[in-house]
């Protein structure tokens, strides 16, 4: 069995090793493997792009525990999402948006009889998720963790809508490059047509949709399909988010090139 973490809790502490401890300690033969433990603390979108950027790589059947939980002890929900023929458990925060297609299913996570006993309120990663994913990769049924959720907590940044001739989205993600990623999947340019494509956000000339950097010159804007499969805006060589003022959030829209 595969069991991937990614968190917002750094490598100083001991949290990431006391969940490893819980997943080892129910089962020895487990294979754990470190997504990334460097989410920026409490930012749940950051942590939604580096999952969504990794997982598609992972075989059928591997369970993926997400923390980055600002919100753990309150209200929010325990989830298990099950999409794409993978598993992923965590809190109901927007943290799984990317995995909510048409086929998706999500659960509540309700049943304590899945738990660390004396489960803390402030460490759901260790007492909640990581025991619940053990018993997921021993074969639970998804729908034995609790009941089918219909209203999953989703990041609106990750929303694609269609406007006339154009697809709109936003910023998602803005790598250690300056590249700003947007949650505009490749495959949506279909709707489209053929291309050529143009980027357009407030303030800036419309900006090509090219093959790779190299198709334009060091120190020009341009749009790409980034490695991840989502639309990309970036500067050769350069930074392209510091460029053209870009954040998270931002709107972008593609449409054809006239």
């Amino acid at each position: 069995m595969i069991i991937t973490m990614t968190t917002d809790f750094g490598n100083r502490d001991g949290y990431v090793a006391s969940m490893k401890g819980v997943v080892y300690s129910r089962a020895p033969r487990a294979t754990v493997v470190d997504i990334s433990h460097n989410i920026p603390p409490f930012d749940v979108q950051a942590g939604s792009f580096v999952l969504a950027q990794a997982a598609r790589f992972f075989p059928p059947e591997t369970i993926h525990i997400g923390v980055v939980d600002p919100g753990v002890g309150s209200q929010r929900r325990g989830l298990l999402v099950v999409s794409r023929r993978q598993l992923f458990v965590g809190p109901d925060n927007g943290l799984f948006t990317p995995f909510f297609d048409h086929q998706a299913q999500a659960f509540a996570l309700t049943n304590p009889d899945l738990w660390l006993p004396h489960a803390s309120d402030t460490f759901h990663g260790r007492d909640l998720f990581a025991p619940t994913a053990v018993h997921l990769a021993e074969g639970l049924a998804p729908e034995d963790v609790g009941p089918e959720v219909k209203n999953p907590v989703r990041l609106p940044a990750w929303n694609v809508r269609r406007d006339g001739d154009s697809l709109i989205g936003a910023v998602v993600h803005i790598d250690r490059f300056g590249n700003a990623i947007t949650g505009l999947p490749a495959a949506f340019l279909n709707e489209l047509g053929e291309g050529p494509f143009v980027v357009e956000i407030a303030g800036q000339a419309p900006i090509p949709l090219l093959t790779t950097y190299s198709d334009t010159q060091p120190g020009e804007a341009l749009a790409l399909i980034a490695s991840c499969g989502m639309v990309e805006v970036a500067v050769r060589e350069g930074n392209g988010a510091s460029y053209l003022n870009l954040q998270r959030g931002d709107v972008v829209r593609v449409k054809p090139a006239r």
